[in-house]
């Protein structure tokens, strides 16, 4: 087992195949450390790391082998949301927004029941009382999301925020970090609309992080943590999109049902 590596403020990450491997405690560890700013962040997501930790922990760095992604030319959507999606794209009052609420969609995220953590990784929150989505974390993403590179995908029916998620972004380098849903399937409509962005923007790979059966009836499947790294490493190269929704972008998942060829596609630059 590889000694963890403590990582300073302005320092440097270790390779990612330092990271603790299956049989070990903690999978996928890679560092720790005590700062947590949008240097690190933008260094660590462009090698495929990301930060994951409880309260009393040092911030703790991760990078599993392998890698939960959502392909999204693979999305599933099934028929109940299929139909959800048509009311919702149908109803005046319904609309998807991009970056209006970034901080009220970190802060839902932050009170919801967190999804089962990596043995080693941040508990299970109770119901109530938040999640490893800590204040600490939500002011560094908060800082990321005003540098450009996160953002939110946020579902509002009636002039109110019911649902969304918020991801990270470099250059055409999607990756995807928590949502939250106070009406039925209002997070998956989140969801839906940034796969159909990342379509229309040629985008073909949302990180997911860890396997769980919710993405994985989605059409997440895991991908071996070196092939991911390169695919990340040719796609934050790329320029990136302008993060605005467009309702044409909805023609990419409900006029194509294979969802192999995107109907709608900007044109070049």
């Amino acid at each position: 087992m590889t000694k963890i590596q403590i990582v300073e403020p302005s320092g440097a990450f270790p390779p990612v195949t330092d990271a603790w491997d299956a049989s070990s405690p903690a999978p996928g560890l890679l560092a720790a450390g005590n700062s947590l700013n949008v240097s690190l962040l933008q260094k660590a997501y462009a090698q495929g790391i990301f930060p994951w930790f409880s309260e009393g922990q040092p911030v703790l760095w991760w990078s599993p082998d392998p890698r939960m992604v959502l392909q999204t030319g693979q999305f599933r959507l099934h028929a109940s949301l299929r139909k959800t999606l048509q009311k919702f794209i149908r109803a005046p009052h319904c609309e998807i927004r991009f970056d209006t609420a970034f901080e009220s969609v970190i802060g839902a995220c932050a009170y919801r029941v967190a999804p089962s953590a990596p043995a080693g990784g941040p508990a299970k929150a109770e119901p109530g009382k938040g999640t490893w989505i800590l204040p600490s974390m939500i002011s560094a993403y908060v800082a990321l999301h005003h540098a450009g590179n996160a953002h939110s995908v946020e579902t509002w029916v009636n002039g109110k925020l019911v649902g969304g998620l918020y991801c990270v972004a470099l250059g055409k380098a999607v990756f995807g970090e928590s949502m939250f849903s106070h009406q039925t399937d209002s997070s998956k409509i989140a969801l839906a609309a940034l796969v159909a962005f990342c379509r229309a923007h040629s985008i073909e790979k949302i990180d997911c992080q860890q396997n769980t059966g919710h993405l994985a009836s989605l059409g997440a499947a895991e991908m071996p943590r070196a092939d991911f790294i390169a695919a990340i490493t040719q796609s934050q190269s790329l320029p990136a999109p302008v993060w605005k929704f467009d309702a044409r972008y909805w023609q990419n998942l409900l006029k194509d049902p294979s969802l192999a060829t995107p109907v709608y596609t900007l044109p070049a630059a």
